[in-house]
């Protein structure tokens, strides 16, 4: 390969949450504890990449701060063309202009921003089961309600939508407003085509809006394309909202800086003046050249190398826990770099409690998740954006000390 992807980077005092929250006062509370004596810490949990980021990133950072002001600025047109173009040579939009894109601090912001809007204290919002746990806090800290339509895993172990479950939730709640998450996280789903059609023609049905999560797109595995929800049908395009990010696929979360695409003016209108009121959503100038130097040429080739990496070791981590931890069930991901472990049939054989099995794996140096505030009634997340080295070490200390002890 070209680019580094096995070398182990030391992230320690380098300001990584992964690493240096550990062991101290919890702020989300289901951080890990630090590892007992004599085990090094293996970061699993938060979900960002212990790969450096793509070498063209850097470079146009650097090239910005060879200019000494940092003064205030607007973005440019190479910004907006660099989305435009990303856009269209990954995913096949076409028609997307400037005025569609809207700078966002964060995904989370335009969810925030989208909800005010569009709903009333007191509503419910439908999202699916598993959830990504930030989207339960925004809808429940601005006083909605989280209405859950269950994922279901067909005969062949894929995580399927419900759409006669979404139906009714719709109608009996009176909902007007979801939150889809695609690709699915925790579930690592790419919905194929005419999943997203169907489950759009249930919310044309129900006069629902959609805010699209959209963060995961560029990772996804061989044989899977992320179809930008937006894209399925005109009444989509004017109804969704949809959230896009360089933070997942380039390691920039503490860049910070998101993007929303609205085609449909006046919803644009409604959720970027709202959001310009907050003042929280201005863009910082060196997270405008992080992006424009991820979506360069460059950005592609890394990313390419990169999808192969992370679906080695999703193939590497399904396939060792199927065979060596008799209980746990898991499902190959089609994209993003999560698994969702359900050990539920282990803890019933063992009893063992999802607390002692998640302080089993944190005693011995895997950082884990706990997989319950993510929907999952017995169920462990693990982050694979390692280099392999780092992976085959945390089986097989699960394999020593945790499972099979």
């Amino acid at each position: 390969m070209k680019y580094d992807f096995t070398s182990i980077m030391d992230r320690r005092g380098k300001d990584a949450l992964a690493i240096d929250g550990i062991g101290e006062n919890k702020v989300w509370g289901n951080e890990p504890d630090a590892p007992k004596e004599g085990f090094d810490f293996i970061p699993m949990w938060v979900a960002d990449m212990n790969f450096p980021t793509c070498p063209s990133v850097t470079e146009t950072i650097m090239e910005r701060l060879r200019h000494p002001a940092f003064g205030y600025f607007r973005p440019s047109e190479e910004y907006y063309n660099s989305i435009i173009r990303w856009q269209e040579e990954h995913f096949g939009v076409t028609g997307l202009r400037k005025e569609h894109i809207g700078y966002e601090n964060g995904v989370h912001g335009c969810v925030t921003s989208a909800v005010n809007v569009l709903s009333e204290p007191g509503e419910k919002i439908l999202m699916h089961s598993p959830f990504y746990l930030g989207f339960t806090s925004d809808i429940e800290g601005l006083g909605r309600r989280s209405v859950y339509s269950p994922l279901k895993k067909d005969e062949e172990g894929i995580w399927r939508m419900d759409y006669e479950d979404m139906d009714r939730k719709l109608k009996e709640n009176h909902i007007h407003l979801a939150i889809f998450c695609s690709p699915h996280n925790p579930c690592g789903r790419v919905w194929e085509r005419w999943e997203l059609e169907k489950a759009m023609e249930v919310y044309e049905a129900n006069n629902c809006y959609v805010i699209s999560d959209e963060i995961w797109a560029d990772l996804t595995f061989s044989g899977h394309r992320h179809i930008p929800t937006q894209s399925i049908n005109e009444w989509a395009r004017e109804h969704v909202i949809a959230v896009y990010a360089p933070s997942k696929t380039f390691n920039l979360a503490g860049m910070i800086g998101s993007y929303h695409v609205i085609y449909g003016s006046y919803l644009r209108d409604r959720i970027t003046r709202y959001g310009d009121a907050t003042h929280y959503n201005e863009m910082n100038v060196l997270s405008m050249h992080a992006l424009i130097g991820a979506y360069k040429p460059e950005g592609s080739e890394w990313l390419r190398e990169l999808r192969t990496v992370l679906e080695e070791n999703a193939r590497y981590a399904v396939t060792f826990t199927k065979e060596h931890f008799h209980g746990v069930d898991v499902s190959m991901p089609q994209g993003t770099y999560m698994i969702f472990l359900d050990c539920t049939e282990y803890c019933q054989k063992t009893g063992m409690t999802i607390e002692e099995l998640l302080k089993a794996g944190w005693d011995v140096g895997v950082g884990w998740q706990d997989g319950r505030p993510f929907g999952g009634a017995c169920h462990i997340r693990m982050n694979l954006a390692s280099p392999m080295s780092r992976i085959e070490e945390a089986f097989a200390r699960f394999e020593k000390y945790v499972f099979n002890n």
